[in-house]
């Protein structure tokens, strides 16, 4: 059994026992939260797709740790100009382990 759930404003499939890197949550860490934004379930049954969510689904989860992405370098230079500016971004995720989704 799996979903597709929105969360942050991304859509994700969730699927019990998996662990999902998501943009940062609010939550503790060790903390459990629930995401009932759930736009499709899929199982025994079937599949149901939500106009625009599934009534009565949710994904229970929690959270793993607070991490950062990779560091991604931004270089920018002009020519001639004696212009270089060298800068890194580090994006910040939120480590999940889905333990259950309900329907």
């Amino acid at each position: 059994m799996y979903a597709i759930v929105e969360i942050s404003g991304k859509q994700y499939k969730a699927q019990a026992n998996t662990r999902l890197y998501v943009p940062r949550q609010k939550a503790e860490k060790l903390s459990t939260v629930t995401f009932d934004q759930v736009l499709l379930v899929s199982g025994d049954g079937g599949v149901k797709v939500g106009t625009p969510v599934v009534e009565g689904a949710s994904v229970v989860a929690t959270v793993v740790d607070h991490v950062k992405g990779d560091k991604i370098l931004v270089f920018k230079k002009k020519r001639r100009k004696r212009f270089r500016v060298k800068r890194g971004h580090r994006q910040p995720y939120t480590l999940l382990k889905i333990e259950a989704v309900n329907a």
